[in-house]
Parts: C-alpha cells; sequence; structure tokens
C-alpha cells in the first residue's frame, strides 16, 4: 500500500546530476502529501539558477509515478525558507566532504 514512507524511499533514489548524493540527503524535499494516491512533493534547490533544474523535477516525476498506486505527481518548486548546508544528512554531507566539498 502507497504511503509517504514508500514516496521518501524513492525519492531517495534521485541523485544530483553532479555528485552521488540524493535529492533527500541534499535536504532539497521539504515535504510530501500524500492523498488518494494524488501525490505533492515540495522542493526546493541548492541555487535558482541550477542547471538540473528540469531534469531533477523529470526525475522526481519519473520515480514517483513509477509506483504503485500513484494517480497523479505535482512538484512545488518552493523558495522559502532557503536552502543551505545545514539541510544536508549525515550521509550526504559525508559523500560531498568525500569529493572535496567544503560543507
Amino acid at each position: 500500500m502507497l504511503d509517504s514512507k514508500i514516496i521518501w524511499s524513492a525519492l531517495a533514489e534521485v541523485t544530483d546530476p553532479e555528485m552521488p548524493v540524493s535529492i533527500v540527503d541534499m535536504g532539497m524535499i521539504y515535504d510530501v502529501r500524500l492523498h488518494d494516491g494524488n501525490v505533492e512533493v515540495d522542493m526546493t534547490f541548492t541555487a535558482i539558477a541550477c542547471p538540473a533544474m528540469d531534469m531533477l523535477i523529470s526525475d522526481v516525476h519519473e520515480k514517483i509515478s513509477a509506483l504503485p498506486g500513484v494517480v497523479s505527481v505535482k512538484v512545488n518548486v518552493v523558495w522559502n525558507p532557503p536552502w543551505t548546508k545545514s539541510r544536508l544528512s549525515e550521509q550526504g554531507r559525508e559523500v560531498l566532504q568525500s569529493f572535496g566539498v567544503a560543507v
């Protein structure tokens, strides 16, 4: 049965195209709502001019749409609160540091 935990797991499979860090570990997902198979995701980006924005939104749609029981997917791009590195999970922080990114 579809629940928010399954959706969060699917979102954790979507990774940044430049670093092998999931958008969940990057802290880019602000909220997930599920109602009768309709999924709504609030996500942000690390920068307003993120060149991967369209690709990541498409990847989110694709991953969630593939889940059994999903009727529709809506992705809301939100900028408030703004993303900061404090949103990184410990795993996300470790991966970025392994690539030499100071976080």
